[in-house]
């Protein structure tokens, strides 16, 4: 992660970071980067290993896809609330994790955090983390509460991570398109850390507004609804079709609706 997000925290360009749910996603994903040639992440959240029942067999997949990619994919670790499942996902290969310990009050947040980061940087593994809760969840997304970005910057000092997820205006989950970012809290925590930000919730916020972040100091932005939407839709206009019923008729075009809109974003951060 360190190889990608570098040089585009420096550039001012931002990284898409996508969430894999099954295969076909992780598969679309490296497509649609390979198309635009830029790096890609790859996330596998949590809650998408508890869904699965084991975190091992996509994860695994997810590793082999960037092996074989044309472009430098990153697989990462997303929300993980649970030390041991940051264990297991090192253990596999995964060389980049989200510990998400933002529930807890801030003292045990900066405690565990920390002791998480220097568990993975003595293996190499990039860490990244989040002060107060980055919602769709209220927390930090309830109306007019932000990440101050003197608190930030103390909190990277404290804990040590390599990047740090901020409030800013958007949410978890959202299904339109009209979160507005405040762009100059953006700048302020920019300049005040010295990691790259993350932005979570990025779904639901509009082309204009994902370029301004960028331009403001935003490096890796999380995309997970949007590409559920585009996948879900082209899956259900398959399905209009009642004489389909092998999966790879409506899965097919699902995981080309999500490539091309995973081109097109990465397209668009790349943007000055």
């Amino acid at each position: 992660m360190a190889s990608v997000m570098g040089p585009a925290h420096r550039a001012r360009i931002g990284v898409g970071a996508f969430n894999v749910i099954q295969i076909e996603h992780a598969e679309a994903i490296v497509t649609g980067a390979e198309r635009a040639g830029r790096p890609v992440v790859l996330q596998i959240s949590e809650n998408t290993a508890r869904y699965h029942g084991r975190l091992a067999p996509l994860a695994l997949a997810c590793l082999r896809s960037a092996e074989d990619a044309g472009v430098d994919v990153v697989v990462h670790l997303d929300h993980a609330t649970e030390r041991e499942l940051v264990e297991e996902a090192v253990g596999l290969g995964v060389q980049s994790v989200m510990y998400d310990a933002s529930r807890l009050d801030h003292d045990a947040n900066v405690r565990l955090t920390a002791e998480v980061t220097g568990w993975c940087h003595a293996r190499e593994v990039w860490v990244e983390a989040e002060l107060g809760e980055v919602g769709g969840k209220d927390g930090v997304h309830a109306p007019g509460v932000r990440t101050d970005p003197g608190e930030a910057a103390g909190y990277v000092a404290a804990t040590g991570v390599d990047a740090l997820a901020v409030a800013v205006g958007s949410s978890h989950a959202m299904r339109t398109r009209d979160a507005v970012l405040d762009d100059d809290l953006i700048a302020r925590l920019r300049a005040a850390v010295s990691v790259p930000l993350v932005l979570h919730g990025s779904s639901g916020v509009p082309d204009a507004g994902m370029v301004s972040a960028v331009a403001h100091g935003m490096t890796k932005l999380n995309v997970a609804t949007q590409l559920n939407r585009a996948m879900t839709r082209a899956v259900r206009d398959a399905l209009t079709d009642a004489a389909v019923v092998d999966p790879r008729r409506y899965l097919g075009p699902g995981r080309e609706a999500v490539a091309a809109e995973v081109e097109r974003l990465l397209a668009l951060l790349a943007l000055h």
